[in-house]
């Protein structure tokens, strides 16, 4: 049996990231990262947007605003210190009905109690600097940026086996016993002990989180957001990302334009319920995740309370043409032809039984184990900050 001082489950940005300020922290420690999959950010990490958030839409005062706010400044340090490729390119939150107006004042004020550097414009300044957006009014935030998540999390697993510690890979848990001194866990290929079990588990947290003995209530429902890419002779057609105002009741950022390291245009994310935690087809299904998910309470109560969201969203992923449309709100020279079919991705998202969306970081903790349970977007900009709020609450 293999021995460890910490033991963290999940090679994505989350889980490495603490693995490497586990390192810094205490440099002595053995650490060791167990990932189920062949590679690293094989998942959530390696399917997003790739955007890094400014914190414009949390909560003031919540664990995604501050960490969000921490997390820009240190991605961004950390891809400039070890030649990652980013761009800090900001992005434009559009208004393009009157009553998007008022919300989008609203998203501006709680934006400046964030901290963000961001402001107003009104319609003849947005078509200033972008000529083929169209709107009533946009706030500018100068300070998003871009980068690609899968090739920093690679660059950060070198690091974590360069300084010593261990990435276990294609190492399921199988099982998880917590003692009184220590832990020990089962996986495909080992058996490990570690007198400290962080969970970075994303898609499966819950399971997890049920696997180790923890009583949890909620379940991870997860949402498939389909993206296209713009041809690439319209690649350029603006300079900044360009998102719609939110909806504020839903933690979704609606479909925008994003560009990408390589000088690409992203379209996208749409948001649907989705039939497999890993199904990145539009037709995939578990019998295990359909299973599971209609028998827990919170997602009929989730799609009462969210069912014409839920409709459009699915009218967006069925119809190209109904997606385009919703683009073209705010950028209307864009055609069919201009989509590409490009990822999907899957979006983990934690729910309690009474169908209300967990909206900021969940942590759960036994004496010898911390469990992330929620950690959605801006997770991944968040990376750095989370790994230290955790190492934190270890008190070691």
């Amino acid at each position: 049996m293999e021995k460890f001082d910490f033991l963290i489950i999940g090679a994505g940005i989350v889980g490495l990231a603490t693995a490497l300020r586990l390192q810094e922290k205490k440099p002595g420690a053995t650490v060791v990262v167990v990932e189920k999959e062949s590679h690293v950010a094989a998942h959530q990490s390696g399917h997003n947007s790739g955007v890094i958030h400014a914190g414009v839409y949390y909560e003031p005062g919540s664990l995604k605003a501050r960490f969000c706010r921490a997390g820009l400044v240190q991605t961004m340090a950390f891809c400039q210190h070890r030649g990652v490729p980013f761009k800090q390119c900001g992005k434009l939150v559009i208004a393009t009905t009157q009553a998007e107006v008022p919300r989008l004042a609203k998203l501006s004020a709680r934006a400046h109690l964030n901290g963000v550097d961001c402001r107003s414009l009104s319609m003849a300044e947005l078509k200033q600097i972008e000529p083929n957006v169209v709107g009533l009014g946009a706030v500018h935030v100068t300070e998003t940026g871009i980068v690609d998540y899968a090739a920093m999390c690679r660059v950060m697993a070198d690091l974590v086996t360069a300084q010593g510690g261990v990435i276990k890979l294609a190492s399921a848990v199988a099982a998880i016993r917590e003692g009184a001194k220590e832990v020990e866990v089962e996986t495909a290929t080992s058996t490990l002990c570690a007198k400290h079990l962080i969970a970075c588990a994303g898609l499966h947290s819950d399971r997890l989180a049920s696997l180790a003995g923890l009583e949890i209530d909620f379940a991870i429902i997860p949402f498939r957001g389909d993206f296209y890419r713009l041809a690439a002779h319209r690649a350029d057609i603006v300079d900044h990302l360009i998102y719609p105002v939110a909806d504020p009741a839903l933690p979704f950022l609606g479909v925008h334009l994003t560009a990408t390291t390589d000088g690409g245009m992203t379209v996208g994310p749409s948001a649907m319920l989705s039939l497999h935690r890993e199904g990145y087809a539009k037709l995939a299904l578990s019998v295990r995740d359909l299973s599971q998910m209609v028998r827990f309470p919170g997602l009929w109560r989730l799609l009462a309370r969210n069912a014409r969201a839920g409709v459009i969203e699915c009218a967006h992923t069925i119809s190209k043409q109904l997606y385009l449309r919703a683009i073209r709100r705010y950028c209307p020279s864009l055609v069919l032809a201009d989509l590409v079919s490009q990822h999907s991705g899957i979006r983990a998202q934690a729910v309690t039984r009474n169908g209300l969306l967990v909206q900021d970081f969940l942590v759960k903790r036994t004496k010898r184990m911390t469990h992330i349970c929620n950690a959605p977007s801006p997770a991944a900009t968040a990376a750095f900050p989370i790994a230290q709020f955790i190492i934190d609450e270890l008190h070691v």
